[in-house]
C-alpha cells in the first residue's frame, strides 16, 4: 500500500513539473547593456512577481505552453511591457532611462560618479556596443567614430599613431584606464593599438580643459577607458574577425566571481603577416603585426563598501614595415630599408579606499614599463620609460559643497640612444621628471538650475618649477531638458619630444632644438549647449560645443626651413584653435538608430613676423555618421557608418610636386550582424566601400637612404626620402568576417 502510494505521489509530481516552466531573465540598461540591479518583474495578472538581483537576473515559474506579458520597472527607468512566447526560456529586458537619468554615469568630468545631465563638465559617454558597429580590431580604429576625435597615422612605414581632439596632436590628448594615467609618453607611440575592445564597459570623452583636474598633457581633453566590472557577471566570451587583407583578431574575455573577489581577464592576439603593395612603391602599404595583450583585474569585497581594486596589462608586439624584399637580417643595416619595431610593455593601476577618522580617502596608484627596441633604416633607437603615479583623494558634500582635495605626484624616468638624454658633454643622462601638487575643486549647487564648479591646480616640478593651472564651470539648466555649459581653464604641458614624435625617430631627418623649451601653456574654453527630447516614437539626443584655445608658448615641429631638418624651438608668437562642432542622436523604438556629428575647425599659429600659418595633420572639416536598423523578427542589424575629412596641411619638401593639401575624402563602411540565440553572434563587413587610397605617400622609395640625392640629371630639385606625407590609411576595400560567443 505504501508502494502504490508512493508511486502515485511521484507521478503526481511529475505531471504538475510538466505543465510548468522556468523562464530565466537579464534586465539591462538599454544604452549602455549593463545590468539594472533589483528590477521588479511581474506577470501582466499581477498574481506572479520576481525582483532581480544586482547582476539583473531573476527567474520564475509559469505555466507551461502559456504566452504570458511581462511588466518591468526600475526606479530611474521607463516601465516597460512585453510579450513572452510560450515555452521561452531566456529573455533579455532592454529598460530605458527615464528623463533626469537619461544619460549614463559618468567620473570624467569630476573625478566622481554623476550622470552625464548632472555633471557641470560636458563629458561625452560611448558604451562597447557603439564600437561594435564596424570591425575594428583595437580601439585607435574605433575613435574615429567619435565627432572630433582623430585617429592620425604620422608615418607610412610603421604606421605610427596618434589621437588628436579638436585639432590638436596626439600629445595635447591624456589617455586614461580607469582615470589612471597609464597611456602617456612613450606608449603613445605605439601603445595605445594594444588596447583591446574586449574589456571595455564605456570611453568617456572630455573635450576641452581639464589640466586643472588631470595636470600634465591634459590641455585638448582626455579619453578616459572604463573597464568592465569583474563582477557583473560570470561569463566566457571569445570574438574573432578575419579581413581579406588577413588580419587575425582574436579576443577572450571571462569574468569569475568568488566568495570576496571577482577578475575579469582579457585576452587579445592580433597578427598581420601578409604583404601589400597596392600603389607599387616597393613599400609595405601596412606594417605587419603580431601583438599579443593580456588584462587582468581584480575588485575586492570589504567592509563598508570600501573600494578595492588593481589591474595589470602587458603588451608584446612586433611590427615592421618597409620594402617587400626585408626580412630581419637587414635589420639595422643600409642595404633594404625597413622600420622594425619591439614593444615590451607593462602596466599596474589599481586603488585602496582608507577611512580615517571617519572620513573616507582614496588612494589611486599606477605604474607603466615601457620598452622599445627598434631601428627606422639604420637608425637605432632604444627607448626605456618608467612611469609612476599616486594620488590621495578627499571628496566630501557640506550642504551645496561638494569638495574634493586630491594630493598627486607623478614621476617620469625615460632614457633612449638620442639628443633626448646627453648632456652637454655627448654622455648618456637619463630624464627624470618628478612632479608633486596639491589640486582642490568645489562644486556648488547655488540652486536647482544652476552649479558652479571651480577648481585650482598646483605642481612643483624639477626641471620647470612651479606651475599653476585654474578652472571654472558654470552650468545652466536653461529649459526642462536643456543644459547649458561654459567651461575656461588653463592646461599645461612638460613637452618630451622623442617620446610624443614619431618624425623625430625616424632618421629619415635630423633633430635640431634651437633653445631649452619651456612648458606650453594655454587658456582654453568651451561652450557647450545639450538637449534630449522624448519623441512619440523614439529619443533624440543633440549637443553643440564651441571651443577655443590659444597658445601663449607651443612646441611646433618646422618641417620646411630644411628639408633634412625638424627644427623645434618655442614659439615667439602665439597659436590659436577654434571651432564648432555638433552632434545628434536619434533611436527609434522600430529598431532605427541614426547618429550624425560635424567639426569645423581653424587651428594655426602666427609667429613673431606675424604670419600665419595651418597646423600639420589638421582638417578644418570632420564628419562622423552611423544609420542603424535592427529587424527583431530576424534578429538581424545592419550599420551603415562612415567618415568624411576636409583638406589639411601637409609636410611638403621645398619645390615639392605633391599638394601641401590633402583631398577631401570619405571612408565608408557596412556591417551585418545576425544574432543567434543569445550566445552567438555572426558579423560580416565591408570597410572602405569607396577603395579610397592616398597617392604619393612616401617621396623617393627607391633611395631610402638618399645614396642617390646629389643627382642634378635624376633628382635636379634634390628631393629626399620621406615617409611623413599622410593623411588616409593606407588600407583599400576589405572585407571582414567575424563570429562572438558569449557563454554564461
Amino acid at each position: 500500500m505504501k508502494t502504490l502510494f508512493l508511486c502515485c505521489f511521484m507521478m503526481m509530481c511529475f505531471c504538475t513539473n510538466a505543465q510548468q516552466q522556468l523562464l530565466r531573465g537579464r534586465v539591462v540598461n538599454a544604452l549602455s547593456d549593463e545590468p539594472v540591479a533589483f528590477a521588479s518583474v511581474h506577470v501582466g495578472n499581477g498574481k506572479l512577481h520576481v525582483t532581480a538581483d544586482v547582476k539583473g537576473k531573476f527567474e520564475m515559474v509559469l505555466p507551461a505552453d502559456s504566452a504570458i506579458e511581462l511588466h518591468v520597472s526600475a526606479t530611474g527607468y521607463q516601465t516597460k511591457i512585453i510579450a513572452v512566447a510560450a515555452n521561452k526560456s531566456f529573455v533579455k529586458i532592454k529598460l530605458t532611462p527615464a528623463d533626469k537619468e537619461l544619460q549614463e554615469i559618468v567620473v570624467s568630468g569630476t573625478l566622481r560618479s554623476v550622470t552625464r545631465a548632472a555633471s557641470p563638465i560636458a563629458v561625452e559617454s560611448y558604451p562597447a556596443r557603439f564600437f561594435k558597429r564596424t570591425a575594428n580590431n583595437n580601439l585607435f580604429d574605433a575613435l574615429s567614430m567619435v565627432n572630433g576625435v582623430q585617429p592620425q597615422i604620422t608615418c607610412n612605414v610603421c604606421n605610427t599613431g596618434s589621437i588628436q581632439i579638436n585639432g590638436l596632436e596626439g600629445p595635447y590628448t591624456m589617455v586614461l584606464i580607469d582615470g589612471m594615467p597609464v597611456v602617456s609618453s612613450l606608449s603613445s607611440v605605439y601603445g595605445f593599438m594594444g588596447i583591446p575592445n574586449s574589456i571595455i564597459k564605456r570611453v568617456e570623452v572630455v573635450k576641452g580643459p581639464a589640466s586643472a583636474l588631470y595636470g600634465n598633457e591634459a590641455v585638448a581633453g582626455l579619453i578616459n577607458i572604463i573597464t568592465k566590472d569583474p563582477a557583473a557577471k560570470n561569463q566566457l566570451g571569445v570574438a574573432n574577425t578575419t579581413s581579406t587583407y588577413g588580419e587575425v583578431n582574436t579576443d577572450i574575455t571571462a569574468n569569475l566571481t568568488f566568495k570576496k573577489a571577482s577578475t575579469l581577464l582579457g585576452i587579445n592576439h592580433f597578427t598581420f603577416n601578409q604583404k601589400w603593395d597596392v600603389n607599387k612603391d616597393n613599400f609595405t602599404d601596412v606594417t605587419l603585426q603580431n601583438r599579443i595583450s593580456v588584462f587582468n583585474k581584480w575588485s575586492f569585497k570589504r567592509k563598508e563598501n570600501l573600494p578595492a581594486s588593481l589591474a595589470w596589462r602587458y603588451v608584446y608586439e612586433d611590427r615592421w614595415g618597409g620594402e617587400l624584399q626585408w626580412n630581419k637580417t637587414f635589420r639595422g643595416g643600409d642595404k633594404v630599408y625597413g622600420e622594425s619595431i619591439y614593444t615590451n610593455r607593462l602596466e599596474v593601476l589599481g586603488n585602496y579606499g582608507l577611512k580615517i577618522s571617519n572620513q573616507k580617502i582614496l588612494a589611486e596608484y599606477s605604474y607603466n614599463y615601457h620598452h622599445q627596441d627598434s631601428y627606422y633604416g639604420n637608425t637605432f633607437y632604444l627607448g626605456k620609460q618608467h612611469v609612476a603615479f599616486a594620488q590621495l583623494r578627499w571628496d566630501k558634500e557640506i550642504g551645496q559643497h561638494h569638495l574634493l582635495i586630491g594630493i598627486p605626484f607623478r614621476y617620469n624616468w625615460y632614457d633612449d640612444e638620442s639628443p633626448a638624454t646627453q648632456n652637454a658633454n655627448g654622455n648618456n643622462k637619463p630624464a627624470i621628471n618628478k612632479n608633486i601638487g596639491l589640486l582642490v575643486q568645489d562644486e556648488w549647487k547655488l540652486s536647482k538650475d544652476f552649479t558652479v564648479l571651480g577648481g585650482m591646480r598646483y605642481e612643483y616640478n624639477n626641471l620647470q618649477g612651479n606651475i599653476v593651472a585654474p578652472r571654472l564651470s558654470l552650468k545652466w539648466n536653461a529649459a526642462e531638458n536643456h543644459t547649458l555649459r561654459l567651461t575656461a581653464g588653463n592646461g599645461f604641458r612638460v613637452v618630451n619630444l622623442f617620446t610624443e614624435d614619431h618624425a623625430a625617430l625616424t632618421g629619415a631627418r635630423t633633430v635640431v632644438i634651437k633653445n631649452e623649451l619651456k612648458p606650453e601653456r594655454s587658456w582654453n574654453a568651451n561652450l557647450n549647449w545639450s538637449s534630449h527630447y522624448h519623441l512619440a516614437n523614439g529619443l533624440l539626443n543633440a549637443d553643440v560645443n564651441a571651443f577655443y584655445t590659444h597658445f601663449t608658448n607651443r612646441i611646433i615641429a618646422d618641417y620646411f626651413t630644411d628639408p633634412n631638418l625638424i627644427i623645434y624651438d618655442n614659439l615667439k608668437g602665439f597659436a590659436v584653435s577654434k571651432g564648432i562642432s555638433s552632434t545628434i542622436d536619434y533611436n527609434h523604438n522600430n529598431g532605427l538608430r541614426i547618429n550624425a556629428g560635424a567639426t569645423f575647425m581653424n587651428v594655426y599659429f602666427v609667429n613673431e613676423s606675424k604670419e600665419k600659418q595651418q597646423q600639420l595633420f589638421a582638417p578644418n572639416f570632420t564628419a562622423n555618421y552611423g544609420i542603424g536598423y535592427t529587424i527583431k523578427p530576424w534578429r538581424l542589424t545592419v550599420d551603415f557608418t562612415g567618415r568624411t575629412q576636409g583638406p589639411m596641411r601637409l609636410p611638403i619638401l621645398p619645390n615639392d610636386y605633391r599638394p601641401a593639401y590633402s583631398p577631401a575624402y570619405s571612408l565608408l563602411n557596412i556591417q551585418v550582424t545576425k544574432k543567434i540565440k543569445e550566445r552567438f553572434e555572426l558579423m560580416l563587413g565591408v570597410q572602405n566601400l569607396l577603395n579610397f587610397l592616398p597617392t604619393d605617400p612616401i617621396m623617393r622609395p627607391f633611395d631610402p637612404f638618399d645614396k642617390k640625392v646629389n643627382d642634378a640629371v635624376n633628382n635636379p630639385m634634390g628631393y629626399t626620402f620621406d615617409p611623413s606625407y599622410n593623411y588616409a590609411p593606407m588600407m583599400g576595400r576589405r572585407g571582414v568576417v567575424g563570429v562572438r560567443v558569449n557563454i554564461d
